[in-house]
């Protein structure tokens, strides 16, 4: 019989075939199909079974030797001296480590939960995604900056610096934001973060102490919530309403808000809300982390002011992203910080990551922000954007709205709408469109205030076609027909 070992496959992944043959031993060794004890085959028959010279195995076997793999004994042959441990035994050996109380939070945390595939034969439409459009993307462009990036690494600060980021893309940065966003601040109160989910978590590492309380709107984005989880805290939930969140006399240390546009629903906060945010933050000496998501994609009217332009005291950081507007894979953000938060930030920041791991990056986009090719990136996404907007819009009112009341929004890469019906007939709705392949973001009904029951959806469109969108709104509507779902009370 064949001495059996995953020599062809193995050899898939290894250039020579003196590693792909040791590689098959040793991988045959750990898992047990070769156990303590067992007589290897000669140097002259493993080297006819599979087309080797006798002194590619003989190097071989002398390397496993030589690491106490297998014992070589002249007139005694070749035989395995690696001991294989069974799962179960190897189970029973793990150490019972105590985790800390972060740790276990941490694992008490909800994961990101996938979408399922389409069924067979069917093309997926992802409404969920929202990631950036790449074909819109001016590769050549961002090449040179990279290449540009390669020949300025001198400009890299060490220390300090390097934890909050590089220092041309902090200058860019400040100059964009004050120009786009009406923020007059400079270089030195930003800090450049591996997109807004790290910002996030650190601000509220740095603000909560186990059991201290804080806000967040209902429905809002889920890290949100994990992140303050994470650090001990507890959540409020804090109702909202077509003008954004309800303000209250919470107390609390933080309040984490979307005002530009509320994720997800699309509400702007009025000026009258903003300030009463402002003087609650400065009663209860709070922090205010405004989240400003993807509003700089603003279809229709004028750009609305952060909440950070009007903050006088320092209370507000204001948080921002590149990753709707750049490809998935370049994951930068920012986040504007008062300048009694400026110290402890970085210092988090280097605690985590004293020199960024994308350092070339950092200065490509620092390149590509002075050079104007991101301002001119991002008025052609908008207009794309803004025909996709339009587009989806129009058939969801027109193909869904008798089981959504879509609410009205002016900016952003998703519509939202809230169901009408039933959770049981929403789930059954849900459920089939994913069998047609057919998936979307979603937030479950709302647990206090108006609106509980409801669930809300949310499509977005940003890296869907115009034909994606509309095959993807057929099969919604055709299922809707056939009775799933339909059933609304």
């Amino acid at each position: 019989m064949d001495f059996l070992i995953p020599y062809e496959k193995v050899a898939q992944r290894h250039p020579t075939k003196h590693a792909a043959l040791y590689e098959a031993l040793r991988e045959a060794m750990l898992d047990g199909r070769l156990p303590l004890g067992m007589k290897l085959p000669s140097t002259r028959e493993l080297a006819a079974q599979y087309g080797l010279s006798r002194g590619t195995v003989n190097q071989v076997y002398e390397t496993l030797a030589s690491e106490g793999y297998v014992v070589c004994k002249v007139g005694s042959g070749t035989t395995v001296a690696y001991r294989y441990a069974a799962p179960e035994a190897r189970a029973a050996s793990v150490p019972d480590f105590r985790l800390s109380a972060w740790s276990s939070r941490l694992v008490d945390l909800p994961r990101e939960q996938g979408h399922p595939a389409a069924a067979a034969g069917l093309k997926p439409i992802n409404f969920a995604s929202g990631k950036a459009d790449e074909r819109l993307f001016p590769r050549e462009a961002w090449n040179r900056c990279l290449y540009a990036g390669i020949r300025d690494e001198t400009q890299w600060e060490s220390g300090r610096a390097s934890a909050q980021g590089d220092y041309r893309l902090r200058e860019a940065i400040a100059m964009y934001v004050r120009r786009s966003r009406s923020l007059h601040v400079s270089a030195e109160q930003i800090a450049v973060v591996h997109g807004s989910m790290q910002a996030l978590a650190l601000i509220a590492q740095l603000m909560l102490n186990p059991g201290d309380r804080a806000v967040a709107e209902t429905p809002a984005y889920s890290g949100i919530r994990r992140a303050i989880r994470s650090a001990g805290g507890t959540v409020i939930d804090a109702p909202i309403d077509e003008e954004g969140i309800v303000p209250a006399e919470w107390d609390a240390r933080a309040l984490f808000v979307t005002p530009s546009r509320q994720f997800p629903t699309g509400a702007v906060l009025s000026l009258e809300r903003r300030q009463a945010l402002l003087a609650w933050a400065a009663r209860q000496r709070a922090v205010i982390v405004e989240d400003d998501y993807d509003s700089e994609f603003r279809h229709r009217g004028r750009s609305i002011e952060p909440l950070k332009a009007l903050d006088r005291d320092g209370r507000v950081v204001y948080v921002g992203s590149f990753t709707k507007s750049m490809p998935p894979s370049l994951r930068i953000g920012y986040a504007v910080l008062p300048d009694s938060l400026v110290e402890p930030f970085v210092r988090a920041q280097a605690l985590y990551e004293p020199s960024p791991a994308n350092k070339l990056e950092q200065g490509a986009l620092a390149e590509f922000m002075t050079s104007g090719g991101y301002e001119r990136h991002l008025r052609r996404m908008k207009r794309s954007y803004g025909r996709k907007f339009a587009h989806l819009t129009a058939l969801l009112q027109e193909e869904l709205s008798g089981s959504f009341d879509w609410v009205p929004s002016d900016a952003g890469l998703h519509v939202f709408g809230w169901w009408k019906g039933s959770e049981e007939a929403y789930l059954a709705f849900r459920s089939a469109c994913r069998e047609a392949g057919v998936v979307w973001a979603d937030t479950e009904p709302a647990d206090n205030g108006a609106g509980i029951g409801r669930w809300g959806a949310y499509f977005h469109f940003s890296d869907l076609t115009e034909e994606e969108m509309r095959e993807g709104v057929r099969r919604m509507n055709r299922i809707l027909n056939e009775g799933a779902g339909a059933s609304r009370a």
